[in-house]
């Protein structure tokens, strides 16, 4: 009986400190007391599949921009842009005659917008609210990217063919310059300040280029980075996310050019964007049907959150400040051609009437 009495009361203790011990262990875990949990973020971005929009029409499709005020959806499409309103997923308009679009730019303070024709050598320029174009600028050989900066009220087309970059002043439309660049020029961002940062994807360099003296004033090697693609930016920490063909995202100091972070990411990357409110920096890869999340954890510090599936041919895309919504583009493939002389790597052709746009959301 007194064995008993003393086993019982030891029995309770023992499992009263086993569970103290698990909990301790739990908590510890949950606020980072390991080094591995210290470096961990919640698992998932929480992104996912919102909204599939089918517009069909023929034709291929390059960059994408988002006018926030009026929750529109610029997408290229060969010869005109389509502007969707991505709440009722309906035509808004057109804007026709942009042979060879590439690229879509806002001037919000002027009212104004800019499209870069890769074919015709051109820029167009239409009234943001009523989509009606009011003018059109040279530039030089196949305008790809094109970005407004803010402080220079200037537009400027990065060039891939003639390897430079065209100036045009975004109120009057006159060319202001041309800026020769070390290669073929890809994707640019503006930091609101004075400059512009482009990609030269035959070099895997980044450049900056100064709006005002329309000069380089930094030319910078993007380490282990090959062919640069799509271009992002932390303006407030001055970090500037580079989508590289070889399945990484070099992450470079804006003042020193000096690559912090290689984050993996998927494959056939052609777009980025950085939301500053969530610190998600985002990489579209049409070959892979990915969107790769990474995460600022800090300014020299980055973490890889996921790949959230999307849709093979997915590779350029546009992000919502307000809503955090991310839009991207696709369409179902034809198996490509044989292989000619004259055509050596052919593509595969996107299935007429198949095109949609594919809206994701937290």
């Amino acid at each position: 009986m007194l064995t008993k009495n003393v086993c019982f009361p030891l029995a309770v203790l023992l499992a009263l400190i086993l569970a103290a011990l698990s909990l301790t262990s739990a908590t510890k875990s949950a606020r980072g007391g390991t080094s591995a949990s210290a470096s961990a973020i919640a698992p998932g971005s929480g992104y996912h599949p919102l909204k599939k929009v089918p517009l069909g029409g023929e034709g291929g499709w390059d960059y994408l921009a988002f006018d926030s005020p009026t929750r529109r959806l610029f997408i290229s499409r060969a010869t005109k842009v389509v502007v969707l309103n991505v709440d009722t997923g309906t035509v808004a308009g057109e804007i026709p005659n942009t042979d060879g679009v590439h690229g879509i730019a806002f001037a919000p303070e002027l009212d104004r917008g800019f499209t870069s024709n890769g074919r015709a050598n051109t820029v167009t320029i239409f009234d943001l609210q009523s989509l009606q174009i009011i003018g059109s600028a040279k530039t030089g050989m196949n305008p790809d990217a094109i970005v407004y900066d803010p402080a220079s009220k200037r537009v400027f087309t990065m060039n891939g063919h003639s390897n430079d970059a065209t100036a045009i002043d975004a109120a009057t439309g006159n060319v202001l310059g041309t800026i020769p660049v070390t290669g073929k020029p890809e994707f640019a961002v503006a930091d609101g300040v004075g400059h512009v940062y482009v990609n030269i994807e035959d070099k895997s360099e980044e450049l900056q280029i100064d709006t005002q003296s329309l000069q380089v004033t930094a030319q910078w090697p993007l380490a282990r980075c090959q062919e640069p693609s799509g271009l992002a930016m932390d303006v407030a920490h001055r970090r500037l996310f580079a989508g590289c063909h070889n399945q990484m995202m070099a992450v470079v100091d804006a003042d020193s050019g000096k690559v912090i972070a290689t984050p993996a990411i998927g494959d056939g990357v052609d777009a980025n964007a950085f939301d500053p409110v969530t610190g998600f920096a985002f990489a579209s890869n049409g070959q892979s049907a990915t969107l790769t999340v990474v995460h600022e954890d800090a300014p020299d510090k980055l973490s890889v959150v996921e790949n959230v599936a999307t849709q093979k041919g997915a590779r350029t895309m546009a992000l919502d400040l307000k809503s955090h919504e991310v839009y991207l583009v696709t369409a179902d493939f034809a198996p490509a051609p044989p292989a000619t002389n004259e055509n050596p790597r052919p593509r595969m052709m996107p299935v007429p009437g198949t095109f949609v746009v594919l809206i994701y959301a937290k």
